[in-house]
């Protein structure tokens, strides 16, 4: 099952790294335009966001949007006490940035403050492939499933996929410690899978 997920995840990213820069500007406007008609955020003060790598839909927009509404962002950025998870540091227009080991930018920790995942109220995730019934296909390394384990048991924050109409599938694949979102924004339409907000 491993090299099924192998071969998708090759397929997946080359078809989100295909798209131009105008398909990806385009995509980036129509996801903001769904979550602002879905009311995603509401009631939401403390959402996790990403920084757009490896062809991903790119959230700057939203994030921007977000500020504007007086939601406090937060960003990804790799936990050295605890491997393969995920912290989250404050994330503004400010913010001390710095390029971790995946060449991503992270928040530089001790400059921003951190909050415990679990006290996000919605996650804005990215995800290499999806699943209609909210399954994420990642880039392999767990770190998301590992941080967010906990909402197995927890309806808060609700885990929300980020995406390409393009990168959809019919199975991704998953395994059973895989953790399933609440749904996923596209630049088509949001599919909804969990519980109501």
């Amino acid at each position: 099952m491993e090299s099924d997920r192998t071969k998708l995840r090759q397929r997946l990213r080359a078809r989100r790294q295909a798209l131009n820069s105008e398909e990806q500007k385009q995509a980036s406007e129509a996801l903001l335009d769904i979550i602002r008609s879905e009311n995603i955020i509401e009631n939401c003060q403390h959402v996790a966001v990403y920084l757009a790598n490896d062809g991903e839909i790119n959230p700057n927009l939203l994030v921007k949007w977000l500020w504007q509404q007086g939601v406090k962002c937060y960003l990804p950025v790799l936990d050295i006490q605890r491997k393969k998870q995920l912290l989250f540091a404050a994330y503004d227009s400010k913010t001390v940035m710095v390029s971790n080991r995946f060449r991503i930018s992270e928040p530089v920790v001790g400059q921003s403050e951190v909050i415990d995942p679990q006290d996000l109220d919605l996650v804005f995730m990215p995800l290499t492939g999806f699943s209609a019934d909210g399954q994420r296909l990642g880039m392999g390394g767990g770190f998301y499933d590992r941080t967010f384990a906990f909402t197995q048991a927890s309806a808060k924050p609700q885990l929300i996929g980020l995406a390409h109409e393009c990168q959809k599938v019919a199975d991704t694949y998953s395994s059973n410690w895989d953790v399933p979102m609440y749904g996923v924004v596209t630049d088509q339409q949001f599919y909804c899978s969990g519980s109501v907000f």
